[in-house]
């Protein structure tokens, strides 16, 4: 193992779990998108918005 300081082992135990979170969320997001792109135009449901502005 290389010869880091410990401070610099915090940063890399947090950038690991930063690309972990963000590579789980990209494909979440992708699938989430795919399965919106299937649904006919429709039957998506109009949300009327509820703010006076």
């Amino acid at each position: 193992m290389p010869q880091l300081s410990p401070l610099n082992w915090v940063f890399l135990f947090i950038l690991f779990w930063f690309v972990v979170f963000l590579t789980f969320s990209l494909i979440w997001w992708q699938k989430k998108l795919c399965f919106k792109a299937g649904v006919p135009a429709k039957k998506v449901k109009v949300v009327e918005n509820k703010w006076n502005w």
